[in-house]
């Protein structure tokens, strides 16, 4: 059985690293891991997806469209989600080799 790195099958299924569809691919990655980690942080508290949009001010089917697809949500949303869930958010940007965190 022939082994392949993920990178090489990204690369070639995907796009290599720069290209617009490489770009979009990372991007819905990364918003579907902030979805896991705001399910599984509800779930470890005991709290409903019903709880969480009270709480927020959102509905049930906001809070399940965060978990299960959060690129299509606002940041602010994101934030708010993360704040009732009593979570500390760290950022950082990169901005032409200069970095920026917010905490």
């Amino acid at each position: 059985m022939k082994k392949h790195k993920l990178e090489d099958l990204t690369e070639k299924y995907i796009g290599p690293k720069g290209s617009a569809n490489r770009e979009r691919f990372e991007f819905e990655l990364k918003a579907d891991v902030i979805g896991e980690i705001i399910k599984k942080a509800r779930i470890e508290q005991n709290m409903t997806q019903e709880e969480l949009g009270r709480i927020i001010g959102v509905q049930k089917a906001q809070i399940s469209k965060i978990e299960n697809n959060a690129k299509d949500v606002r940041f602010s949303t994101i934030l708010r989600v993360f704040e009732a869930l009593k979570a500390h958010v760290n950022l950082t940007v990169e901005l032409s080799n200069h970095y920026y965190k917010l905490a």
